[in-house]
């Protein structure tokens, strides 16, 4: 019977992704994917998690643990503020976009790639979507702009009425996938982690396609842009303060349940110094880790089976 594990530490240390020491697609053979889901399935929740945060990782790192999940052809697209990870099988596809990159790697091109997740991030003035209603974030836009066309054309050529194709992503990876779905259109089902606003009212109204929004507790990144001028899209499932996952909870008990949490966080922080140490992490910030979104839903998806 498969066990819950354990979150995992978050210091200021490793706080930002990849995460190489992370065993990822721990437990695939007991819990396989459902391509033809058509509804929130804990499972295919837990296995886009875990690929949006593989996402983060190098190329050379991702695509042997996509091969050990069982795909059989990984593609990596690369622009100069997003990547995404293409993986699939003979059943279905998964399109997982990496999120902000925070941490600096080795290679000359590092700097660089970092500012322009910031500047993507920070260009928040709403525009028109290229082909459908509403408005959308011009930085989001502009960097799916970057590798779209290769993207939608390698899509065409292995897309197949046996073979569904799913989207996901954490923070910024959530937004581009987001838009891509959108622009795409014929996705089995969107999920994302983390993820910040993407569109204004409009385009909230135009975006039929089947997606589900995870929130964990205080995630500071879900709160931006502010709302008003952009407004979520998908169905909501919050992960709260005692790690259980609810569905479309009202914003009224997520800002009384976060409260919850940051003060649970803040005594455990106290409780670390009486030990000799200290690390306190916002909970805004720890909230965000991907990995800490991984591990919670596969603890839910061990109570529900």
């Amino acid at each position: 019977m498969p066990m819950k594990k354990s979150l995992p530490l978050t210091t200021w240390k490793n706080i930002a992704p990849p995460y190489h020491d992370y065993e990822y697609f721990q437990g695939k053979d007991v819990y396989p994917f459902r391509p033809d889901a058509e509804h929130f399935d804990f499972v295919n929740a837990w296995w886009l998690s875990e690929s949006a945060t593989l996402a983060y990782a190098e190329e050379e790192f991702a695509c042997p643990r996509f091969f050990s999940a069982g795909f059989s052809e990984v593609r990596h697209f690369k622009g100069s503020s997003t990547d995404c990870f293409v993986a699939h099988n003979d059943v279905w596809i998964v399109v997982a976009f990496r999120g902000t990159e925070t941490r600096r790697r080795s290679g000359v091109r590092d700097w660089q790639n970092i500012i322009a997740d910031i500047k993507t991030d920070c260009d928040i003035l709403l525009i028109d979507t290229p082909h459908h209603g509403g408005k959308v974030h011009k930085g989001f836009l502009a960097a799916l702009e970057e590798i779209w066309e290769d993207l939608e054309h390698y899509l065409a050529s292995i897309h197949s009425s046996s073979r569904t194709l799913w989207m996901t992503g954490h923070s910024l990876g959530a937004a581009l996938a987001t838009l891509a779905t959108d622009r795409y259109k014929k996705v089995q089902g969107l999920y994302t982690f983390g993820s910040p606003r993407v569109g204004n009212t409009e385009f909230k109204k135009q975006f039929q396609i089947r997606t589900f929004r995870i929130v964990n507790n205080t995630d500071l990144v879900t709160t931006v842009p502010p709302s008003g001028f952009y407004e979520h899209v998908g169905e909501l499932w919050y992960i709260d303060s005692e790690g259980q996952m609810r569905k479309n909870c009202r914003r009224s008990e997520m800002w009384t349940d976060g409260f919850r949490g940051e003060v649970q966080n803040i005594v455990d922080s106290l409780e670390q110094v009486k030990q000799g140490s200290f690390n306190f992490i916002p909970g805004g910030l720890k909230d965000h880790v991907p990995t800490r979104y991984a591990v919670h839903i596969w603890n839910n998806l061990i109570e529900q089976e």
